[in-house]
């Protein structure tokens, strides 16, 4: 990258391309582990916890994971936007090795969940962090090319994690130590590494920006969304309607009416800016993640069970042939990165990305207990390429129209909003699932019984149908716990019960391919914000030099042009600095903005409304439009103090 902008204090922002692999490199080991790390003990969770006595209390280290490493996003975002990236990337990291080591030592069920929550604070930051710090260093017209590969990580972990817990649980001990520990051990060595990178490579200027911490939104989030993940994940063994799940709901709902207030009272100081949702790239960037998040998580949650209980497939085969989606996520991934940094268009990219998820869970809906696994891996793949083209150029979208002093906190909403879909999805397709099972196999063997098959079946082994029997005619889902029974059955016999899966699968698969269908509608929103051609570190630079040249001090905070107008101030090629004031409001909320050296008619309306950021347009010579209405409260803009 050649692209250079004022420094601050003296210190060039701009990083050439091998600066920029060299810091890639650690970030990416950093989210390796976090994704890792959540395939990897899903896969040999039953052993961990038949190990530990705690078979039926197993669900609580994974609820207990889910809820730290949710909560802690944003406040990683907000954080290292006042304090800076590094010592947070670092932190969290370093919180990931404890967690990791700790959790290898566990003794009892109770204790692996409270060392896997420890564990899920450092993942909250891995995710969240990493995307920032690729916004602080990457312009926003290349970064979608070095997001790719963050995404091909995530898909490299989907296959690598069933795999490696397979092995490692299957083993009685390595070198001494019980297999299923070293599924944390091995984290250590790799968090080292990417510990030592971060340290040594991650130099961004950053100012310390003065604002009081907002602990009672915090305080807040917390009452809120520790009772309504926990309902998440437990509601379906302790019933939607039980005493326990309308406690969680009130205490989740009254914890979020204090968040709302807490943040209207901290205004622009607040953990998540509520002005951010004003902004419609912001706005439609949040609610889309959350849509894709419960159609993604939701419906892909139930192809592993599929390929394992229909297919026959052990865990470690499953996450093999899991192959085509990840290659599907890396191949849209890269092609869509590699098009918008040509291009400049990213929205594009997200439309063709929803309406190919909503035909892959339209297909996936019509698969059964005999389609040809060829034919469901084709599927896969179509999926993943509408992943890979969906997930990375919304947080591209975010990034551009954000103010690049916050950067942190807009990348981490977004991932935070896809992260309670993801929740959210699971919890309800899950339910969805193990409600129709009982009937859907019930109805499968009575159309069985007719056939010549199934008929020889029984006559040849009269005790596993006293068996099947007792087991579909019980009405319960928790009587589908242990499926390992179905090895064991004449083929004629199990067939039934995998007819019985695959029907209640497919309705999960409509369910999320309507979910989608909103989906799609949400993301037709998404503005074509022209992309940056500095970073966010740079345009911060640029503006603190600006500010300082004109005699302003330095800015130590959000920008007041930013909180009243929304709009930068823009820095020019020549060192200069484009006025943040806008003209006069036209009917239409547009306003005449020159640029010093004739770069480009900027036509905007104020946006403080909306709170999102319009670009250096001055510096990259461009038009720009951006949305919002102008406010009668903005009052007039005031310059970087």
């Amino acid at each position: 990258m050649s692209t250079t902008a004022p420094a601050a204090a003296g210190e060039d922002t701009a990083l050439t391309h091998r600066q920029i692999v060299t810091i890639l490199v650690g970030l990416m080991m950093a989210m390796f582990l976090a994704a890792l790390d959540q395939t990897i003990v899903s896969t040999a969770m039953r052993t961990i916890a038949d190990d530990l006595g705690g078979f039926s209390l197993q669900a609580w280290a994974t609820t207990a994971f889910l809820i730290t490493s949710t909560i802690s996003t944003p406040l990683y975002g907000k954080l290292s936007d006042i304090y800076g990236r590094k010592p947070f990337i670092l932190f969290a990291i370093g919180i990931f090795i404890v967690g990791s080591v700790l959790c290898g030592i566990a003794t009892s069920i109770y204790e692996l969940a409270a060392f896997r929550a420890v564990q899920g604070i450092g993942a909250g930051g891995l995710f969240s962090l990493a995307f920032a710090i690729i916004g602080d260093v990457v312009p926003p017209r290349e970064r979608a090319k070095y997001q790719g590969y963050f995404l091909a990580v995530f898909g490299t972990s989907s296959v690598l994690g069933p795999v490696l817990g397979g092995f490692f649980a299957g083993a009685d001990s390595i070198i001494g130590i019980t297999g299923w520990r070293w599924i944390f051990y091995i984290n250590v060595p790799i968090a080292l590494a990417a510990f030592i990178v971060v340290m040594r490579v991650l130099h961004i200027p950053h100012r310390r920006q003065d604002h009081r911490i907002d602990w009672p939104g915090a305080v807040a989030l917390i009452i809120g969304l520790v009772p309504l993940l926990t309902v998440a994940e437990q509601g379906r063994e302790w019933g939607w309607d039980s005493g326990r799940s309308l406690l969680c709901y009130g205490v989740g709902f009254v914890g979020l009416v204090l968040f709302i207030v807490a943040e209207t009272f901290y205004k622009e100081e607040a953990l998540l800016p509520l002005r951010l949702f004003r902004g419609r790239t912001f706005s439609v960037a949040s609610t889309a993640s959350f849509i894709l998040g419960m159609a993604m998580f939701g419906g892909l949650l139930t192809l592993p069970l599929y390929l394992q209980i229909v297919k026959g497939a052990t865990p470690t085969e499953a996450g093999l042939m899991l192959l085509p989606l990840v290659l599907g996520i890396m191949t849209g991934s890269i092609v869509s990165g590699q098009t918008i940094a040509r291009t400049g268009r990213y929205r594009i990219f997200p439309i063709v990305g929803s309406v190919l998820m909503l035909a892959a869970l339209a297909l996936f809906s019509r698969i059964g207990a005999d389609t040809p696994l060829w034919r469901t891996m084709l599927i896969m793949a179509l999926m993943g390429l509408g992943l890979g083209g969906n997930m990375q150029p919304v947080i591209t979208a975010v990034q551009n129209a954000a103010n690049p002093r916050e950067i942190g906190v807009a990348t981490s909403t977004v991932t935070f909003f896809r992260s309670m879909g993801g929740t959210l999805g699971a919890a309800v397709f899950l339910s969805v699932l193990f409600s129709l099972l009982p009937d859907k196999i019930k109805g499968a063997f009575t159309d069985a019984q007719s056939t010549e098959a199934f008929q020889q079946a029984v006559r040849a082994h009269p005790q596993q149908m006293q068996e099947i029997q007792k087991t579909a005619t019980s009405g319960s889902a928790s009587s589908f716990n242990d499926t390992s029974f179905l090895d064991k059955l004449d083929a004629a016999l199990s067939h039934p019960f995998k007819v019985g899966f695959s029907d209640s699968m497919s309705v999960v698969f409509v369910v999320a391919a309507g979910i989608m269908v909103a989906g799609l509608i949400v993301i037709l929103f998404l503005p074509e914000i022209p992309l940056r051609n500095m970073s966010a570190a740079q345009q911060r630079a640029a503006e603190d030099a600006a500010a300082s040249g004109n005699g302003s001090p330095s800015s130590s905070a959000p920008t007041a042009a930013f909180r009243t107008s929304g709009a930068a101030p823009s820095a020019s090629p020549n060192g200069g600095m484009a006025s943040a004031v806008l003209g006069a409001e036209s009917p239409n909320g547009g306003g005449a903005h020159g640029s010093p050296n004739g770069g480009g008619a900027h036509e905007s309306g104020s946006i403080a409304a909306s709170g999102e950021h319009t670009p250096a347009h001055a510096a990259e010579g461009g038009a720009h439009e951006a949305e919002g209405e102008a406010s009668p409260s903005d009052g007039p803009p005031r310059h970087a103090r």
